[in-house]
């Protein structure tokens, strides 16, 4: 059941994030910084789809997957559609993934992250799922801020 929980949530969360790109008044103000922010909404975008393509796609589902995470926030002017479009591959191979993992492999450890990062001495699977899950959570709060922000100027 978790698994298909989590597979619900990200699926919800990744539409969410979809619509939070489209709701930018123009491709320029995805990229935008502003004093007091440092990343911007599409740098943002990118990050959590290199987390979760990485952590759940390339280590939970072998997707072959290769994260450039200083590419997540080094890039921009990518245009809006093609930030979607990472979106949607993103939610797929999350959601697939998570639909073919059996409720047990979730007790397994997960030794792709440092334990010692979340204050654990050892990760579940489990675990670490309602991590990401928070994590992509925490970056949407994060872009809608920024996005109210920048449409202001």
């Amino acid at each position: 059941m978790v698994a298909e929980f989590a597979a619900e949530i990200f699926e919800r969360e990744l539409n969410k994030l979809i619509e939070e790109i489209k709701l930018y008044p123009n491709e320029e103000k995805i990229w935008e910084l502003t004093a007091g922010i440092k990343n911007s909404g599409g740098n943002l975008c990118l990050h959590i789809c290199g987390n979760l393509q990485h952590f759940i796609g390339h280590v939970m589902g072998n997707s072959g997957y290769v994260r450039n995470r200083d590419k997540e926030f080094s890039v921009s002017n990518i245009p809006s559609a093609e930030l979607v479009t990472e979106v949607q591959k993103t939610m797929e191979v999350v959601v697939s993934t998570l639909k073919a993992t059996a409720e047990i492999d979730l007790e397994e450890e997960y030794t792709a992250f440092p334990a010692h990062l979340l204050g654990k001495e050892k990760l579940t699977k489990g675990f670490f799922l309602m991590h990401l899950i928070s994590h992509l959570d925490y970056h949407m709060g994060q872009i809608n801020y920024h996005r109210r922000m920048i449409s202001q100027y």
